[in-house]
């Protein structure tokens, strides 16, 4: 399953109050161990399609700004509404052309563009399903395997790619019969096509019979979750999941529909959270989405930074990373501050818990600067419920809070290996996996829930209206040799937050063993900053220097002084140096650490930490 978009609120000794947004109620029913909770505000009417919402805003504002990107030329090129309903047409009914469907659907091989965006709104509104595939996929894997395997699983009838970059992996997985579209540039020795003659001439009334007969159980695109877990299945989302989400978002946040919302957003459109949420958000509430080509890195940074200084968001979403880099400039740099906080309304992250230090300077600045904090939110998701299930609106503020469940989602509650497994009903749940039965009947219950893999828990088992806390993964969790069942997913977390800046990720090792270790990959330029030695030095002389052992020892003591047995005590922990292989499963494309694969392929590494001293390797003190 993919890894959901979780975050955890504050981190905290003990659970904080915050203040409630609007009047979340919960109500709940028991059956046996089961517990099934649903928003007690019934979900209000939504769209049949998703692109009415593009029909009625270029009505009602034609000229404003739908989406934007800067160009080479370094100024902002606009698509208004009015134009993208016009090329939506014209560009859908070519689409309709070329014999596609289902079973012969649009692969979209491209990052955020303005000519993605363009295709995925013609696809949307004439009906043709169409996938974008991860640009990781096709760009940073050496041998394909993923988009093979998507490939393989869609059989495409037309591929889109944004430049030659992307020849290489389409001349080792495409079929040399299937056309391909480019964005710019061409592919030496295949024919293409250029995205900038498309769509000329084509009767637009061709494209707005197709939009007429779409139904809400039509399939707008196929997402493939990150294969965090074994190769990735493909979800078929539907035109009613992507409207019934956005209406769940809008009720839950009702500030979208008080002032248009205005976006600067990097999240790629291959997952759930950028290309259904956030493009959604935008879309569905008559915004405008600048995209930020930049992303929370020491190369691409100062991209985010420099769109940031000349568009004033209303709500900034990110990941803890991003936040963390942000903070950093903010507490500086007073014309961002003033550009930043002008119109700013709401703070969201996911994909990770967010460090209670970046929290608090982020708390800080905003009051400096405003008078008052800026409401931090974040929930739980997945790119199979399109994606949104609950959110932090209730009254709590700690680590692993996932809250409330939105309008229109049922959550269950079922007792697995025990824990509570998370399972979702509702409109904005998949029917399925695409070519993929038996993935598709294992995913659903008896009941038709959504089997999740996530473990919840009640945050006060005496009163449910607190909400709920995210309680790790059920498939990553393992005995140990004692037969002691450890809880993988909030000890991860607690080894991320508190290991922050300096990890990455960690894996939790290991399954059948007497103790637990921690494999750690490294977050090389702050270790490198921390350790304090010459650029010429390796990655492991400066993971194996004092600085750097002496800072893993102090993090085994953190971690360990509430540890109250085997399941949460660690023995020792270890620096990676090796950095997580996307083509062995390792890693997602979206950076999420696949626990199992690495145990598998570093089977001898981890069985050489176990058995003696490594100078990556730093023990526990005794307590």
């Amino acid at each position: 399953m993919d890894s959901p978009v979780r975050g955890a609120l504050q981190v905290s000794r003990a659970p904080l109050r915050a203040v409630a947004i609007g009047e979340p109620g919960v109500r709940v029913r028991r059956e046996g161990e089961t517990l099934y909770l649903q928003s007690t505000e019934t979900l209000g009417a939504y769209p049949r399609r998703l692109m009415e919402r593009l029909q009625y805003w270029a009505l009602i504002c034609p000229e404003r700004t739908f989406v934007a990107r800067r160009g080479v030329d370094g100024a902002w090129h606009r698509i208004s509404y009015a134009q993208m309903l016009e090329r939506a047409r014209r560009l859908g009914a070519w689409l309709l052309q070329q014999n596609l469907s289902a079973q012969r659907p649009l692969l979209i091989l491209s990052g955020n563009d303005l000519e993605h965006v363009q295709l995925a709104a013609a696809a949307l509104y004439v009906g043709v399903p169409y996938c974008p595939a991860s640009p990781a996929y096709s760009l940073v894997s050496k041998d394909y395997g993923k988009l093979r395997h998507i490939v393989d699983t869609l059989q495409p009838g037309l591929v889109f790619a944004a430049d030659g970059s992307y020849g290489p992996a389409i001349e080792a997985v495409i079929d040399a019969r299937t056309p391909v579209v480019l964005g710019a540039g061409k592919l030496p020795g295949r024919p293409s096509l250029s995205f900038a003659d498309l769509g000329q001439g084509n009767d637009p009334e061709l494209a707005d019979a197709a939009f007429t007969a779409l139904t809400p159980g039509h399939i707008a695109k196929f997402l493939f979750t990150s294969g965090s877990t074994r190769l990735p299945k493909g979800v078929v989302t539907t035109q009613r999941m992507l409207c019934a989400n956005q209406q769940m978002l809008l009720q839950t946040f009702p500030t979208f529909a008080e002032e248009p919302p205005v976006l600067v957003d990097w999240l790629p459109w291959n997952h759930t959270f950028g290309g259904s949420h956030n493009v959604g958000i935008v879309l569905y509430n008559g915004g405008t989405l600048y995209i930020d080509d930049g992303k929370p890195t020491p190369q691409a940074f100062g991209q985010t930074l420099a769109n940031l200084h000349e568009i004033s968001p209303t709500a900034y979403l990110t990941v803890p990373k991003g936040w963390e880099e942000l903070v950093k400039v903010l507490e500086t740099d007073a014309a961002l501050r003033q550009r930043f906080f002008a119109r700013i309304k709401l703070f969201f992250f996911a994909g990770a818990g967010l460090s209670q230090a970046v929290w608090d300077r982020l708390d800080a600045v905003a009051v400096a600067h405003c008078g008052e904090r800026i409401r931090m939110m974040a929930g739980l998701g997945m790119t199979e419920t399109s994606p949104s299930c609950t959110f932090t609106t209730g009254p709590l503020a700690v680590a692993g809070y996932v809250g409330l469940p939105a309008p229109g989602c049922e959550v269950k509650l079922a007792p697995v290996d025990g824990k509570y497994e998370a399972r979702f009903r509702g409109p904005h749940v998949m029917p399925g996996y695409w070519r993929s039965p038996e993935q598709s009947q294992a995913a659903f219950d008896e009941e038709g829930f959504y089997c999740s893999g996530d473990a919840l828990r009640l945050a006060d088992p005496q009163d449910p209206q607190q909400g709920l806390m995210f309680d790790g993964r059920i498939a990553e969790d393992f005995k140990l040799s004692s037969g002691v069942f450890v809880s993988v997913g909030p000890l991860r977390t607690r080894v991320i937050l508190e290991g922050a800046p300096q990890v990455l990720d960690v894996v939790i090792l290991a399954p059948d063993r007497e103790q637990l270790g921690l494999l750690i990959f490294p977050r090389m330029p702050e270790c490198r900053a921390l350790a304090g030695l010459a650029e010429a030095c390796s990655d492991e002389q400066v993971l194996a220097s004092g600085p750097l052992r002496q800072w893993l020892g102090r993090l085994l003591e953190r971690l360990n002084r509430n540890a109250t047995g085997s399941a949460s005590r660690l023995a020792w922990a270890a620096w990676a140096c090796e950095a997580p292989s996307i083509d062995r499963g390792e890693i997602t494309d979206k950076g999420s650490i696949n626990q199992r694969a690495v145990q598998q392929h570093r089977a001898a590494l981890i069985e050489a930490l176990y058995a003696g001293a490594s100078p990556l390797k730093v023990l526990a003190a005794h307590q």
